[in-house]
C-alpha cells in the first residue's frame, strides 16, 4: 500500500446484538445503594456509628475498665491520657474511656429512641392532616402552631422536674415536643401526592384512606421520612446534652455525655484536666457530625431528580 492510496471496503459489515446484552432495568433498591455508596463521607459516618453504637451499648464487654471498681492509688488523682487510660482518669479514679462508653449508653439510646418516636407521631399527624384536609386539617395544623410556639427548654424543664429526670421521661418529653416539624413536611408532602393519578386510582378502586397512605403515599416520601430520622438524633443528644448541662437532664448514679461536661465544666480553666471536657465533648461532636453526614447521603440517595443512568 502506498501513501494516498484509498482502501474501499470490498465487503459489507453487519454489526449483529449479542444475545442478553439489552439493557436491565435497576430496582429502586439499587439505585439506592448505588447513590448512597457513592457518597463517602455518609458511608464512613455509618460505619463510625454503628461502631461506636456497638461499643457503648456492649460496653461491660468492650470498656477495659470496670467503672463500678475503684482504684484507691487513682482516688482523687486526675491524671491524663496515657499508655493504661487512652482518655486519662477522673477525680473518682476511673478510666475516663471506660466511662465515656458507659455515658454513650444513655445518650444514644435517648437520641434514637427520640427520633424513632417524634417521626413516627409526626408522620401519622401530617399524613391525616394532609390526607384528610378540611376540619381534620385545621385542627392537626392548629396543635402543631401551638407546639411550634412553646419554649421547648422551659417545657422540658418543667415537665423533668414534676415528672422525674430519668432517661425514659427525657425520650417521651424530647419525643412529645420534637414531632412538629416532621408533621409539617409530611402534610406538604402528602399534600403534593394525594393528587396523582396512581392514588385516585386507588381512590377508585375502593381503597381505604388509611391504606391509600400506608401502601401508596408513605413509600413516596421515604426520603424525606428517613432525612428527618437521622437528623433527629442529632437534635435529641444535643438536647439531652444542654438539659442535663443545666442541671435538669441525668442525674447521678447514671450519667451521659451531657452529665460529664456539666460535672466538669470548673476544668475549662484546669489544663491539667481538660481531657474531662475534651473528650466527651469530642464524642458528641463526632455523633452529630456524622448524623449530619448520613442525612446528606441519604438524602441525595433518595433524591428523585437523581441520574439514574448512572
Amino acid at each position: 500500500m502506498t501513501i494516498g492510496e484509498v482502501i474501499e471496503p470490498t465487503e459489507n459489515v453487519e454489526v449483529e446484538l449479542v444475545a442478553g446484552a439489552e439493557a436491565v432495568p435497576r430496582t429502586q433498591w439499587q439505585l439506592f445503594r448505588r447513590r448512597f455508596f457513592r457518597h463517602r463521607l455518609a458511608v464512613i459516618s455509618l460505619v463510625v456509628l454503628v461502631v461506636l453504637s456497638f461499643a457503648c451499648f456492649f460496653a461491660d464487654w468492650v470498656a477495659p475498665y470496670d467503672i463500678n471498681k475503684l482504684d484507691l492509688s487513682l482516688l482523687g488523682v486526675v491524671k491524663g491520657p496515657s499508655w493504661h487510660h487512652w482518655m486519662g482518669t477522673n477525680e473518682q479514679g476511673k478510666d475516663q474511656f471506660s466511662v465515656i462508653l458507659h455515658a454513650g449508653q444513655i445518650s444514644l439510646k435517648i437520641g434514637f429512641a427520640v427520633a424513632l418516636l417524634s417521626t413516627i407521631l409526626g408522620v401519622m399527624m401530617g399524613s391525616a392532616a394532609g390526607y384528610y384536609g378540611r376540619f381534620i386539617d385545621r385542627i392537626l395544623s392548629a396543635i402543631t402552631d401551638g407546639f411550634l410556639v412553646v419554649p421547648q427548654l422551659a417545657v422540658l424543664a418543667v415537665m423533668l422536674q414534676y415528672f422525674g429526670h430519668t432517661d425514659t421521661v427525657i425520650i417521651f418529653v424530647l419525643a412529645a415536643l420534637g414531632w412538629t416539624y416532621i408533621a409539617r413536611v409530611t402534610r406538604g408532602q402528602v399534600l403534593s401526592l394525594k393528587e396523582k393519578e396512581f392514588v385516585e386510582a386507588a381512590r377508585a378502586s375502593g381503597a381505604s384512606g388509611p391504606r391509600i397512605i400506608v401502601r401508596h403515599i408513605l413509600p413516596n416520601m421515604i426520603g424525606p421520612i428517613m432525612v428527618n430520622l437521622t437528623l433527629s438524633v442529632a437534635g435529641a443528644i444535643v438536647t439531652e446534652s444542654t438539659l442535663t448541662f443545666l442541671g435538669f437532664g441525668i442525674q447521678p448514679p447514671k450519667t451521659s455525655w451531657g452529665l460529664m461536661l456539666s460535672d466538669n465544666e470548673g476544668a475549662v480553666n484546669d489544663t491539667s484536666k481538660m481531657h474531662l471536657l475534651l473528650f466527651p465533648g469530642m464524642m458528641l461532636l463526632i455523633v452529630v457530625l456524622c448524623v449530619n453526614f448520613l442525612g446528606d447521603g441519604l438524602r441525595d440517595a433518595f433524591d428523585p431528580q437523581a441520574k439514574h443512568s448512572t
